[in-house]
């Protein structure tokens, strides 16, 4: 997909004649992040981050001779304005601007000077966005970033969202090929629709940790207003708190007398932070674990936590595989996340067997040595069927189906592909898997195996001790 962009975003997405050399275009990288943030392509400008979108907006000042404020004051802390040659100012820059009213009404005052908003850390923020009143602010420009809500801080890319003729004059500055093909690249990849899914769960992990942190930390030194997955605190003894989390290999990093400490999506090592001040005793880790498959075919990310019950979210485009997934986790009482971009319009095949792979090195990955579990676990009736699933966590694959289906789809779904579905399985997560189905109702004998394997699944992955479970003292 390209938006139709306007001249003024030529030296974007052209070098001139023989010199369009780079295949992932930043139009189409503007379409996809329209998508994201809900606007049309045409008020998207990709640029390389924040402080590129900031360097923009100081070039044009330069260059026109205006001047550049940035209030103090809330809560218009951080905006930014640009002000027409023969103003007071020329420019003004707002981070965390407060609600879009407020956005709006700092517009309207200062319009025609172009008004910017750094907003970074949006996708962290309980407080809607400055993107909502674009459509009634022709001055504003609102700048965002993939560094830390995609996980693309390395690669510098984000966006100043603005009506055209905004934009226009900061691209007016924009220097040729602004966007490296890299990064491009990189962004394209972490703003599919297959990569959503996990991007959204974390950004809300890390809220939900970063209450449980603040919460915790509030007894110990007073804690900054701020979002997102870093929260600067200001201890009575800075050293000793530092040292304290150098024990533990917490990175914390010092300035002047606030101290800004890490947020993570994972329990676990907020869990490292809070023991190393003695707020918490450090629990076991969750075995978590996560599998991406890119091919011409398929793009997947899968999730999972064994010691987690949810949530559970499965889109593979492929409705009954979907349900049938939804009962492995379910059943087998773990956390699992699936999101599937499959070539469905050829055929569900590639789709269902490439996301049973995924699933197989996700379980994999979480069970790592394997060390306390159950190792062996089903038999499971359902109505008039009965499927039985046995599963030995040994570490070798070792898939056998027995079972055949009259029905050739549920759905979308080709019933022949159970078996493939197993047989990956086996493969990917390192086990033996037998299953035999009977029964007359293949929807039945379908549903039946994979819920006994869930059920199989939950035995075998059970924690009973310390020790792997083997005379060999490896799987």
């Amino acid at each position: 997909m390209t938006a139709n962009l306007p001249a003024p975003f030529a030296p974007l997405v052209s070098g001139g004649e023989g010199l369009n050399r780079y295949p992932a275009e930043p139009r189409d990288l503007a379409a996809r992040m329209a998508e994201i943030y809900g606007v049309p392509a045409d008020e998207v400008l990709p640029v390389r981050g924040l402080t590129h979108g900031l360097e923009l907006v100081f070039r044009l000042a330069a260059r026109e001779g205006l001047k550049v404020e940035a209030p103090d004051a809330e809560p218009y802390r951080a905006l930014l304005a640009l002000y027409p040659a023969g103003a007071e100012t020329g420019a003004v820059i707002v981070r965390a601007a407060g609600a879009p009213e407020a956005v709006a009404e700092v517009a309207a005052r200062v319009a025609p000077a172009l008004l910017v908003v750094d907003e970074g850390m949006a996708e962290f923020a309980e407080t809607a966005s400055a993107i909502a009143v674009i459509e009634t602010q022709p001055n504003l420009i609102v700048l965002r970033s993939l560094s830390l809500a995609y996980g693309l801080a390395g690669a510098r890319v984000g966006a100043a969202l603005g009506q055209p003729e905004a934009l226009a004059r900061l691209a007016s500055v924009l220097e040729p090929w602004a966007l490296p093909e890299t990064s491009v690249r990189l962004a394209m990849q972490a703003l599919d629709p297959s990569r959503i899914m996990e991007t959204q769960a974390r950004i809300e992990a890390v809220k939900s940790e970063r209450a449980r942190l603040v919460k915790a930390l509030s007894r110990e030194m007073r804690i900054d207003a701020g979002v997102g997955p870093v929260i600067v605190g200001r201890p009575a003894e800075i050293d000793s708190v530092l040292a304290a989390l150098g024990r533990y290999g917490v990175a914390a990093v010092r300035d002047g007398d606030r101290l800004r400490l890490p947020v993570s999506a994972k329990a676990e090592e907020n869990d490292r932070l809070l023991a190393a001040l003695g707020l918490a005793a450090p629990g076991r880790p969750h075995r978590t674990g996560q599998a991406v498959r890119d091919t011409k075919e398929t793009r997947i990310v899968c999730a999972v936590d064994l010691d987690a019950i949810g949530p559970i979210a499965i889109s593979t485009g492929v409705g009954f595989f979907d349900h049938m997934l939804e009962q492995v986790a379910a059943h087998g009482g773990f956390s699992l996340r699936l999101a599937c971009e499959g070539d469905l319009h050829t055929d569900p095949h590639h789709t269902i067997e490439d996301s049973a792979i995924v699933l197989g090195q996700a379980l994999k990955q979480a069970l790592g040595e394997r060390r306390g579990i159950a190792r062996y676990g089903f038999v499971l009736p359902m109505d008039e069927a009965e499927a039985k699933v046995s599963i030995d966590l040994s570490g070798r694959p070792y898939p056998v189906f027995e079972g055949e289906f009259r029905t050739p789809f549920i759905g979308e779904y080709r019933t022949d592909l159970t078996a493939h579905v197993f047989r990956s399985l086996a493969e990917h997560l390192g086990a033996a898997v037998h299953v035999s189905v009977t029964g007359e109702d293949d929807h039945h004998k379908t549903e039946a195996i994979f819920k006994a394997f869930g059920r199989a699944l939950r035995q075998a992955i059970r924690i009973e001790g310390d020790a792997v479970p083997s005379t060999k003292g490896v799987l």
